[in-house]
């Protein structure tokens, strides 16, 4: 169990992260190349909506760490927190070869890696 919870954890911290990587994204920072197939250093409007939705997106992912690792209670009940769980973890593989595969290489070299290691984290809450 303890594995899961540190799981848990590091998965929270990692979305965090992304969530105020995204955030200033909302907000105007040129780190654009490092996101959304890198075609701009500043986003456009509809992709920094699409950052905010992703910002929606990382709270339930998290939630979903915390409620896998027993740290919440499920949203729903544990079978779909379970589920989830396993989707997220096909999603984020999913997100690891689309990274990889970016014309942008500060989107492959910095996002590939972050994508494959929370791929590896809810394969570990899907299991635990």
């Amino acid at each position: 169990m303890a594995s899961v919870q540190l799981a848990a954890i590091v998965a929270c911290a990692i979305l965090a992260g992304l969530g105020l990587f995204q955030a200033a994204l909302i907000g105007g920072a040129p780190l654009g190349r490092m996101a959304w197939g890198g075609q701009h250093d500043v986003l456009p409007a509809r992709l920094r909506i699409g950052s905010a939705v992703s910002v929606a997106l990382y709270t339930l992912f998290a939630y979903t760490a915390l409620a896998r690792a027993q740290m919440a209670p499920p949203a729903v009940n544990e079978t779909a927190t379970a589920v989830f769980a396993w989707v997220l973890a096909g999603y984020f593989t999913l997100g690891a070869v689309m990274n990889g595969i970016s014309r942008s290489k500060p989107e492959r070299l910095v996002m590939t890696p972050v994508a494959l290691v929370l791929a590896v984290l809810y394969l570990v809450l899907s299991l635990g």
